[in-house]
């Protein structure tokens, strides 16, 4: 009897040791999971902060952009651009035209990359809407061209077309605003971009970019 006594003795006192050691093992895995759960909701939030941040930064740069002067752009009076829908050709004073009386239907100007010259009446309707009209002559290089495309082609409102007879390599349009430059890597292309497609100098801002000429 003695010996069966101390033999369930033994092994209640095992049953007990191995639940305190099961326990044991619950509260570090516990402990653990906690731990791995804090350092995945601190390595988020600290990624989410460089996110915003980043962002935040990215919007002041651009915020930046927009407000800085851009070298030798050429300015005219927004005031002073007619703006009479009309069917008759139109005499421009610059070229190409950043403003004045045009035709009633505007050139599609959704990222569009045109491959042939386009009417300058319809172009200025474009540019009415707050579009960015790139343009360039033979004295461009091809792969200037290539990257121009490229850019205008992801860009909505924003055309791209060759004017022979501009006095520039590429020259950038937008209402009451040109500027020239002599290659695609120049800075003032994003710039010109940044502060103009849909810019503060678009007459009619949100206008439709679509539905109009295609060629």
């Amino acid at each position: 009897m003695a010996a069966n006594r101390s033999a369930t003795a033994d092994r209640r006192a095992r049953i007990e040791e191995m639940r305190r050691a099961e326990q044991a093992r619950e509260r570090r895995n516990r402990l653990i999971t906690i731990g791995v759960s804090g350092v995945v909701v601190l390595g988020l939030v600290g990624f989410g902060t460089f996110v915003l941040m980043k962002k935040s930064d990215e919007q002041d740069a651009k915020n930046a952009a927009a407000k800085a002067p851009i070298k030798a752009e050429q300015s005219w009076d927004a005031k002073k651009l007619g703006r009479n829908h009309v069917e008759t050709a139109v005499k421009y004073d610059m070229k190409p035209p950043v403003g004045g009386d045009h035709h009633p239907v505007w050139m599609n100007c959704d990222g569009v990359v045109y491959a042939n010259a386009i009417n300058d009446v319809n172009a200025v309707h474009s540019l009415e809407h707050g579009a960015v009209w790139v343009t360039y002559s033979k004295k461009a290089a091809e792969a200037d061209v290539k990257k121009l495309s490229e850019k205008v082609g992801k860009t909505p409102y924003s055309l791209m077309s060759p004017v022979e007879d501009q006095t520039g390599a590429i020259m950038l349009s937008a209402w009451g605003k040109q500027v020239t430059v002599d290659n695609a890597s120049d800075p003032r292309i994003d710039a010109f971009f940044t502060k103009y497609v849909q810019g503060p100098q678009t007459p009619e801002p949100g206008a439709a970019c679509t539905g109009g000429l295609d060629k």
